[in-house]
């Protein structure tokens, strides 16, 4: 009888416990569907309505994940399809197709996402949430990362958020906050990434900020921050420092010495760079570019011992400096133009060498050449900002009379037409109509026209060079200037008069390929401006020789690009340079917008673009640049010169599919490494089955990818990468859907990481 009451007591217990537990997971459950109605039921989400069992139970994607214990809900993440796009003008209302609904209340969702107490890790990402933040997210005290980046939030950061104590990590970028930037920031003591960037926040750098011993990574840049930047040096773990593009005023403040990037270009800061920044020995990148520093640079910033990049154009640097100064083993870039230096660079930054990229146009230096200045113009005293300002008057007064001198001509050239344009109307009729013979195929005025708005302000002004020019750039196209050959011509590297690095391209065309016609493709193809295509500079245009009168030689400048190839950062013959996941996420994304520009940013478009890793270059940023691209423009007549007219047109349609198919396969060598691209595609096609496994995966994807990588991130990539190489071309994707899977894959790794940081910390 007493093991039967035993039996009963412990049977009861159980029912209890189970009774409690379902109710628990019911009162979880509906929060996260009511979530869903708020959020007006975005795609990733359909799952959770058509489920009967435990959400916690269901397999994280990319776009969503719910991580739960001791069935409460600890984790939730959702990634939407409503980014904000580039140039949003935002005025606090909804807008159709980026933005929730009208009946959107994000104090109703707030109030509903408080009820998951026990919430640790929250990111809600391009989800179209507008309205003002409310302060009750304070209720969510358990949160250690909080990202809602992308969207539509403004108004003032909510003080609520200053008492999330346990917070790590806080991130939101690309919003719409405007208010000034709070200063309760010591509150969160145990926060590493504060990350605001791409609002429109005012006011003082908060000093709060500097009492957080724990930051790692401050990121304000792209808003509106005045005054003065604080002392700084307290913030020991401190390893990124970037605010870029605002309006702080103040001198460059000290500096923690455990600093690895400082970028502070865009301000207006002044007075002399510190010499405490000889101190920070692990700094590797600094850009203090547009600013109205004075003074001679501290000759121990080019001979750091981890500094690779240092960029210090724009500003009103003035003196001579050191002969003697000396420059970093790893130092790749140097760029201190457009200031007011006299004398001779020293021998570190003179010399011609393929690991250091140095410009120095627009100062005063002893060099016989257009980009520098007089010396008497780096001696005026004219740098501080009243004179300035006495100078921008007098160019005001200038400019007015010039508009006024126009406006009177213009009345005058009205006058003169009306009388004129009987008479042209009578003669129009009598005058044969001007047709161009020799116009391009497939380069309407019309697409002319609409490539001259491509253009843009920054781009360097496209000229013609001549042959004396190339052959002193590249000591008359010498063999140790010679880059490599391909199907495209011989490539040489030059360095132009002004001291600029070029890449010269030689072209071989028939005579029978009408000059003129050659002119208007270059032109066509001078205006196809992106920050992820190689610049084409100029061109020259050499008649044939005596040993070929069949022939003339064209001659593309192109800008240098002084990182090799995205190729060569993959392989396994330089480990100190190869990428991880991430960074060639970042690489694929940019050139997968060059080439959607490419195919959409003009009217009839660019197709066959040569796509390969080794047509992918990377600058001094290692910012991933397309080149080759569009030469098919300008070599289609030769081409068909060359053939006779033989052999059938390929349509836009193939065209456009073979750069997607072509860009499959640079995913594809992205994944596994050139070592097991270089099999050949048919191996590759046979080995795409591999990756539906994880043993699979192991066997054929790049270690460096397989270390570096989230795997929801890389089956992204995977996903997109078997499409682009689809046997039938009807079922690749479109250029526009390959972007979007790149940058979706991005945001997830980088959730991923911030994820992997917190843990480690935590």
């Amino acid at each position: 009888m007493g093991y039967l009451y035993k039996f009963l007591l412990v049977f009861c217990s159980w029912v209890l416990f189970l009774t409690g537990t379902h109710e628990l997971q019911t009162s979880q459950t509906q929060v996260l569907l009511q979530l869903r109605k708020h959020l007006e039921y975005p795609s990733p989400l359909d799952i959770w309505g058509n489920y009967e069992g435990d959400l916690c139970n269901l397999t994280s994607t990319a776009h969503v994940s719910i991580t739960c214990q001791d069935n409460s809900v600890t984790g939730l993440k959702i990634m939407g399809d409503k980014p904000v796009k580039e140039n949003t003008a935002y005025n606090g209302h909804p807008i159709p197709n980026q933005t929730l609904s009208e009946s959107f209340s994000i104090d109703s969702f707030v109030t509903t996402l408080t009820r998951l107490t026990t919430l640790r890790v929250l990111s809600l990402v391009s989800l179209g949430i507008w309205g003002p933040l409310p302060d009750k997210i304070h209720r969510l005290s358990s949160l250690e990362l909080l990202d809602m980046s992308s969207n539509f939030l403004f108004g003032a950061i909510p003080s609520g958020i200053s008492r999330l104590v346990r917070l790590q990590t806080l991130t939101m970028d690309t919003n719409f906050f405007d208010d000034n930037v709070p200063d309760w920031w010591d509150s969160l003591s145990n926060l590493t990434v504060l990350s605001l960037k791409s609002n429109q926040l005012k006011g003082q750098f908060p000093s709060s900020i500097c009492r957080i011993a724990t930051l790692t990574d401050i990121a304000m840049s792209n808003n509106e921050l005045s005054g003065k930047l604080p002392d700084m040096s307290a913030l020991t773990s401190l390893h990124v420092l970037d605010l870029r593009e605002n309006k702080l005023d103040s001198g460059l403040p000290l500096m923690p010495k455990g600093l690895v990037t400082v970028l502070l270009s865009r301000n207006l800061f002044s007075g002399a760079i510190p010499q405490q920044f000889g101190e920070l020995a692990q700094l590797q990148h600094l850009d203090l570019s547009f600013n109205d520093l004075s003074g001679i640079p501290p000759s121990v910033l080019f001979s750091l011992p981890n500094i690779s990049y240092l960029h210090l154009a724009s500003n009103m640097l003035s003196g001579t400096l050191p002969k003697d100064l000396s420059c970093g083993s790893k130092l790749g870039f140097v760029d201190i133009s457009n200031n007011k230096l006299i004398g001779e660079l020293p021998p570190c930054l003179d010399s011609i060498s393929d690991k250091r990229v140095v410009k120095f146009g627009g100062n005063c230096l002893s060099y016989d050449t257009p980009s520098q200045h007089k010396e008497a113009f780096c001696k005026e005293t004219n740098g501080s900002k009243s004179s300035r300002g006495r100078e921008i008057g007098l160019i005001a007064a200038i400019a007015f009379g010039a508009v006024l001198v126009l406006v009177l001509s213009a009345f005058g050239v009205i006058i003169y037409c009306k009388r004129c344009c009987t008479k042209g109307r009578q003669e129009q009729s009598t005058r044969p109509k001007i047709v161009q013979d020799n116009a391009p195929t497939g380069v309407s005025s019309e697409v002319l026209a609409n490539a001259m708005k491509l253009g843009t302000q920054g781009s360097p002004a496209y000229r013609t060079f001549y042959l004396e020019e190339l052959k002193e750039a590249t000591n008359n196209f010498d063999s140790l200037s010679f880059m490599g050959e391909g199907s495209r011509g011989k490539l040489y590297k030059g360095r132009l008069e002004n001291g600029t690095y070029v890449a010269i391209r030689s072209l071989t065309f028939l005579k029978k390929y009408s000059i003129q016609n050659l002119k208007v493709r270059l032109d066509f193809l001078s205006k196809l401006q992106h920050p992820h295509l190689v610049s084409l500079l100029g061109h020259c245009i050499e008649s044939g020789s005596q040993d070929d009168s069949n022939t003339n030689k064209v001659f593309l400048v192109y800008e240098y690009m002084p990182n090799e190839s995205y190729r060569a950062h993959l392989s396994e013959n330089c480990p100190e340079n190869v990428l991880k996941w991430s960074d060639r996420l970042a690489i694929l994304i940019g050139v997968a917008k060059a080439v959607h520009f490419l195919h959409s940013g003009v009217i009839s478009g660019s197709f066959s673009n040569r796509l390969t890793t080794n047509n992918i270059l990377l600058d001094e940023h290692r910012i991933a640049k397309l080149s080759d691209y569009g030469i098919s423009i300008i070599m289609e007549e030769n081409e068909k010169l060359e053939a006779k007219g033989e052999g059938p047109k390929a349509s836009q349609r193939t065209k456009l599919e073979d750069d997607v198919y072509n860009f499959g396969f640079i995913l594809l060598e992205s994944l596994v490494g050139p070592i097991v691209t270089g099999k050949g595609e048919a191996f590759l096609l046979n080995e795409m089955a591999s990756f539906g496994s994880q043993d699979g995966r192991r066997r054929i994807v790049d270690p460096v990818v397989l270390t570096t990588c989230s795997q929801e991130s890389l089956s992204i990539v995977v996903s997109i990468t078997n499409k682009c190489i689809c046997p039938e071309p009807s079922s690749r994707p479109s250029f526009e859907d390959v972007l979007w899977n790149l940058q979706y894959a991005a945001q997830v790794q980088a959730t991923a990481d911030a994820d992997q940081k917190s843990d480690s910390t935590s």
